[in-house]
Order: C-alpha cells, then structure tokens, then sequence
C-alpha cells in the first residue's frame, strides 16, 4: 500500500504497539516531539530522537494523553535534554503534580512510568506553534476522556493519537469503568471528519490518507461495541494481557493470573461482567482467544508474545 508523502519537516518514528508513535517535528529554529513511548522502550526512544535531531536540541515534548505507551519516556527525554519544555493536556495535570500512579491508571492497568513533570497545559481550542507552523489543539475525549488531537491546516496534517488508526480506535477505558463513552467516541470521529484532514498521524501504526475508509471502519467498529458492549469489555481485557507480554515478552501462566489478579482493571471487569466465573479460567480463556488469534503463543505452561 503506497503511504502519504509527510511534509519534510515532519517525521515519524513509528514504534511497535507497546510504545506510541513519536513525531518529530523540525523548525528553522526549534523542535518538538509528540508522545514519548513506553517506560521500557525510553533508551530506544532516545537514540531515534537524538538521530533524527542530528545534533540539534530537543526543545519542545507534547503528550497527547497520559497513557503509559504515550508518555513512559518523558522522563528519560527530559534527563537528556535539561531545557525541554513539556506540555500535557489539562484534565490530569492535577495528578502529575503530585505524582500519582493510581489517579493516572498506571497502577490499575498493571503498567509502569517513571515520574516526570510539566511545564505547561496543552489547551483544547487554542494554537501551538511547533517548529515553524501553527498547530489546533483539539479535545478528543472517548478513548481517553483528556485526550486531545493536533490539526495543522496549511499542510491538513492530523495527529490523531489513539482516537483514528487506520483500522479502528483505542479501548474506551472510561467504559471499563462504568462510565458512558461510547457517544464521545462518536463525536471525536465526527469532529476528525469535519477537519478534512489529507493525512493523519495515529497514536500506532503508519500515517494514512485513507480517511473516509478509516472512519467507516471505525464507526462500524463502534456501533459493535454499542450493540455489544461485551465484546468491548473482553476486548480490552484481552489488549491489557496482550500488552502486559508485549512488555515482558513471555510470563508462566501462574505469573500472569497472579498478575491479573493484582491488577484492580482486571478485577473491576471481572467482579462487573464475569463474577460467575472462575477468575484462573477467565484469564486461561482470554490467553486462549490471543493465542486462536496470533498474538501469543503457549509451549506447556509458558505464554509467549507473538504477532
């Protein structure tokens, strides 16, 4: 499939699915990176962006949200480069400073991110200037209710973090929760459409210019989970394992159910829709539907990452 020509002075550093996508975005005289990665992957993180820098400071991070695979190497970058500024968006600034890993879901995903801090609020109807170009901050609530999404309209370029990939969206977890958002789901496609964007930047995955076909494909998948909201629920039980080994890469099945059971995502989805059910088994049969799937493997009692 041929991929859309970014604008030069824009680049991609497209990660697997444990880390976020990282976009650098050069000026005559500054620069600016959106989303950081995972915690783990920080040293990797480092070498793309000082490469692809060549010399130059990193002056600018923005976090498009504050999930842990968008914002876990904000620490490292701001070890190595003391003069960055970084902005967040406002709805958890509250919780970054103080820190606190449970308000911000880390502790309840099961997942990690060193500490970091912020210097300014990435406001929702306001313009950043990156690099040499104007930038629309945008709220993009449904998959993360604080997230936003970056328009620039001279070049119709959109980052679209994890509310458009190419082939659907990010889990709702305010869903997981109890919390309707399936509707603001909705909404930030519709608001993506009336942007006309000619090229978009996912949270995962490569940039595309297939919009019409991306956000049809994303309806459809919403109004799924709309008629089926269980199928959203063992969705994103299934994305939260699948991420625990795409981080670890392999873990005993003992380890995982231990970890399953010590992660309070885990037990809020299962004391809400699958209390019926012995726990151990819930989380074989998820292991179960990755493997059917592609994504892990099992050799005796050892679950291995795959796909």
């Amino acid at each position: 499939m041929q991929r859309p020509t970014l604008p030069p002075h824009i680049t991609v550093l497209e990660r697997g699915w444990l880390s976020s996508n990282n976009i650098l975005i050069r000026g005559r005289e500054s620069s600016a990176l959106m989303d950081s990665g995972y915690g783990t992957h920080a040293p990797q993180t480092l070498l793309l962006v000082e490469s692809a820098l060549n010399g130059r400071p990193l002056d600018l991070l923005l976090n498009t949200h504050l999930h842990s695979d968008h914002c876990g190497g904000n620490a490292a970058l701001q070890g190595a480069y003391p003069a960055l500024m970084t902005l967040i968006p406002p709805g958890l600034a509250r919780h970054v400073s103080p820190w606190d890993p449970h308000a911000l879901t880390y502790a309840p995903t099961g997942q990690t991110c060193p500490q970091f801090g912020f210097d300014a609020l990435l406001l929702p109807g306001t313009e950043i200037r990156l690099g040499d170009t104007l930038w629309q901050i945008h709220a993009a609530p449904g998959h993360d209710p604080h997230s936003v999404i970056l328009f620039e309209p001279a070049a119709r370029v959109l980052v679209s973090a994890d509310a458009l990939w190419e082939r659907g969206f990010g889990v709702v977890f305010p869903e997981l929760e109890g919390v309707d958002a399936f509707a603001a789901v909705g909404d930030t496609l519709d608001l993506i459409e009336s942007l006309a964007p000619a090229i978009v930047i996912p949270g995962h995955g490569p940039a595309f210019a297939s919009i019409e076909t991306s956000l049809a494909s994303a309806r459809a998948r919403l109004d799924s989970f709309v008629s089926h909201p269980e199928k959203h629920i063992s969705h994103a039980a299934k994305v939260l394992l699948k991420f625990k080994l795409l981080e670890v890469q392999s873990l005993a099945l003992p380890a995982f159910i231990a970890w399953a059971r010590a992660t309070s995502y885990f037990l809020l989805i299962y004391s809400t829709h699958f209390s019926e059910l012995d726990f151990a088994q819930w989380v074989e049969n998820l292991i179960a539907d990755l493997i059917r799937s592609g994504a892990a493997t099992r050799d005796g009692l050892m679950i291995r990452n795959a796909g």
